[in-house]
Formats: C-alpha cells, structure tokens, sequence
C-alpha cells in the first residue's frame, strides 16, 4: 500500500535577533525534529525518517518556508534510500521538495544523499521560490545505485525562481528508461555519484565568480543572475561529499553573510 505524506516547517524571526519555528508538522515517514545549531540567531531542523521510504507509489513532500528575516537550515539524520516497491503500487514514487524564503531571510537545504537502489522508481522535483534579498544554499547528491548493485530509475527536476523570474531550471534523469548515453563518456563516465551545490546571494551582484574548474570531477558556473552552481561527479558518496564541502567553504568565505549551522 502506497504512502502519502507532507511535512511542513515554518520559520520566523522572532524581533531578538533568533529565528522561531511555529509550524513543524511532522507526517508519515516524515519526522521533523529541531535539532542544535552552532549558530544562536539560526534555526535547524532534522528530518529523520519513521520507515522505509519513498516506495514504489508513494507521495512524499517536504514544505518549508523561511519567512522575512528568519535564518533556518533543514537537513536530515541519513540518506533517503529509493527501493523497489510491491507490484501492486501505483507507478514510480514522488518526492516533492517546496522551499520558499522571504526577504533577508536565508535558507540552507542540506539533506544527507538520496540513493536509488536496483529495482526503484522516482521522480523527484525541488522547488524554491525567493524574494529578491533572500539567500540560499542547496545541496543535491544523487548515488545511482548501491554498492554492488545497478541503480534504478531516478529523475531530478530543480526548479529555482527569485523575485518572480526563473534563475534555474534544470532535470536530469539516469537508469532504465533514461535518454541513451547517460551512463557514457560525455555523461557520467562510469561515476556513480553526482551531486550539486547552488549559492544564491545578493552579494553576487557586486562579484560573480568566474566559471572554473574546482579539480577533478567538479566545475563552477556563474548563473544569469547573482548566483552560481558547482556540479561534480565521483566514484562514491564519500568522495562527492568532499568535493561539495570544499566547494562550499571556498564561496561561503567569499560570500557576504552566509554562515553555516
């Protein structure tokens, strides 16, 4: 029997200097914990899962909304394992990620790594609305498969919009049923690990970084508007995680008032 379930978080600044939380609703195999931060004026939350999920027809979606002036990181307890679901489930599972932040508010998405296990289907979209003085940082890290096994069928839409007009529209798809040659030289040249990092900071306006290569396996792309993507590619989760987590330091230090939990 398939799943379906939204968990929803709402931040706001408090008026002294912190950021409250007034709706954390927890649903499902979703289950939403706030969890210490490093930093007092921030709040984060944890998602940690209740059961095996997504499944094979399940409906999954995470809302979370940072509303003006509140500072929130969402991440999560461990990875999200795509699996096979029973025969009788209603077509792939979906897993719909909605972030939306406010002005001067700043809003990290960092969960743990998605995995798409041998025999699973997914379709997976994150959506993020932002005012024009809204900052975000978002990691995605897609493994295709476990180890030993070939990965199932995975797609990927990222959808970003700032002040009302697209700043990224992008969706990548691999395993059966993907456009032939996503597994090729020109694609993923035998890695099994391929993630992404988006910074979206009005400090970029003054100072966009240059397009460059950040060493083997990973690149970074100004975008059209004060934001730029870092896209890597690795053997394993391991190894993606340390290109994304250099890659994030070198902007973050350069990056007005980006700070982490």
């Amino acid at each position: 029997m398939s799943v379906e379930a939204t968990a929803r978080i709402t931040a706001v600044a408090d008026g002294r200097g912190s950021t409250a939380l007034p709706v954390l609703e927890s649903e499902g195999p979703l289950a939403l914990r706030r969890t210490r931060s490093a930093d007092p004026a921030r709040a984060r939350v944890t998602v940690v899962g209740a059961m095996s999920a997504p499944l094979g027809g399940d409906r999954l979606a995470v809302e979370v909304r940072a509303e003006g002036g509140a500072r929130l990181t969402v991440d999560s307890a461990a990875a999200t394992v795509a699996l096979p679901g029973p025969s009788t489930a209603g077509g792939p599972a979906a897993y719909d990620v909605r972030l939306s932040a406010g002005e001067e508010a700043e809003l990290h998405w960092l969960p743990e790594q998605l995995i798409s296990a041998s025999g699973s289907s997914l379709d997976m979209t994150t959506r993020a609305e932002l005012a024009p003085t809204a900052r975000l940082v978002l990691r995605e890290e897609l493994i295709l498969g476990r180890h030993g096994e070939s990965t199932g069928r995975l797609s990927s839409r990222l959808t970003v919009r700032r002040s009302g007009r697209p700043l990224l529209d992008q969706q990548l798809a691999y395993g059966p049923g993907a456009p032939g040659g996503w597994d090729g030289a020109a694609v993923l040249g035998g890695h099994r690990a391929v993630g992404q990092l988006l910074l979206v900071d009005p400090a970029f306006e003054e100072s966009l970084p240059e397009a460059r290569l950040l060493g083997p396996g990973a690149v970074l792309t100004p975008l059209a508007g004060p934001a730029v993507l870092v896209t890597a590619l690795a053997a394993d989760a391991r190894l993606l995680r340390v290109l994304l987590d250099e890659a994030s330091e070198g902007l973050l230090k350069g990056s007005r008032p980006l700070r982490q939990s």
